[in-house]
């Protein structure tokens, strides 16, 4: 059974982190890092790189890969849709406007995060509040909702580049835009730990309802399925997931496009067994990504979004093909 291929894909995420650990400015051996995990207390520079910089960054890595994994599939299940991603919800364009008028503001640099976050998941009400048809939620609407609401915020991106009168705002906002891990730390991730939580806990309740989904809200009824319920669940798991990553990492595309497909392919379309494997593959496709973002320019880093635009372009192009091909 392809269920029996989750404990593999584990696995290969865990040998992923692993890799990442290893990446980083100064060339670490790993039986040095291996020491420094088996002796967290240890007080030396190694101890301190692997516990103070690498693992908090690769833990971020990964969870914002498995929360961004996991929306998509959320998303593409209850549209009936498989190019879309949990930035339809505005989160992104949302956490960028705000982080762009912030920066343009003067606002210090510690608090965008928590800026971006609360941005984020306004914008995503207001795409759903825009979407609501009845008690449910329109799949059409959503998506119109979601991509006027982003037009808009990204013309207030472009408005706060063109006004800042500081090289440096206008490179903070852009940096934001590109999305990276760098500067982040344990108390970032323990920001975001309640909401990738409640995130995450939504998702597993909106579960069981997904497989219904998949074939149509009508067929969904006829089987029990509260439609409603279920879509209001998706939305709200899909904000917290998608606004959580974007104040860990800025905005980092594709991930929540390409996983789901992948997963899907790994493991097929259960609900029960899809959403595990797409957080894994999440992770473990966040965190290589990380590692090479960190070492293909050294001592220099390329941007993660950049990155895996690289990757995610082509990769969307082709499943944009494969949908127009006809049967």
């Amino acid at each position: 059974m392809k269920a029996l291929r989750l404990p593999a894909i584990l696995v290969f995420t865990l040998i992923a982190c692993g890799v990442s650990l290893l990446a980083g400015g100064s060339a670490v051996a790993p039986n040095t890092i291996l020491g420094a995990l088996l002796h967290p207390h240890t007080h030396d520079d190694i101890t301190t790189i692997v516990w103070q910089l690498r693992m908090p960054r690769v833990a971020i890595a990964a969870v914002v890969g498995a929360a961004l994994a996991i929306g998509g599939a959320l998303l593409q299940g209850m549209l009936r849709n498989p190019l879309v991603d949990p930035y339809l919800t505005g989160v992104s364009a949302g956490a960028a406007a705000a982080i762009a008028l912030a920066v343009l503001g003067g606002i210090a640099v510690p608090y965008l995060p928590a800026l971006g976050f609360i941005a984020g998941l306004l914008t995503a009400v207001l795409v759903a509040s825009l979407a609501r048809r009845g008690s449910g939620v329109d799949p059409n609407r959503l998506i119109l909702a979601g991509i006027s609401v982003s037009a808009l915020f990204s013309a207030v991106v472009a408005f706060a580049i063109a006004r800042s009168n500081s090289l440096d705002a206008a490179q903070s906002i852009l940096a934001w835009l590109a999305g990276s891990m760098a500067g982040r730390g344990w108390n970032d991730l323990l920001f975001a730990t309640p909401y990738l939580v409640a995130g995450a806990v939504l998702a597993v309740l909106a579960a069981p309802a997904l497989d219904a989904l998949r074939v149509g809200d009508v067929r969904a009824r006829t089987v029990g399925v509260d439609v409603d319920r279920a879509q209001w669940l998706i939305l709200a798991s899909t904000s917290l997931l998608a606004s959580a990553g974007v104040a860990l990492a800025g905005m980092i595309g594709f991930i929540g496009l390409i996983v789901p497909h992948v997963a899907r392919r790994l493991v097929g379309t259960r609900a029960i067994v899809l959403l595990p494997a797409c957080a894994l593959c999440g992770a473990a496709l966040c965190a290589l990504a990380d590692a090479i973002a960190r070492s293909v320019v050294a001592p220099s880093e390329l941007p993660i979004g950049v990155l895996l635009a690289f990757i995610g372009v082509p990769a969307f192009l082709y499943l944009y093909l494969q949908q127009e091909r006809p049967a």
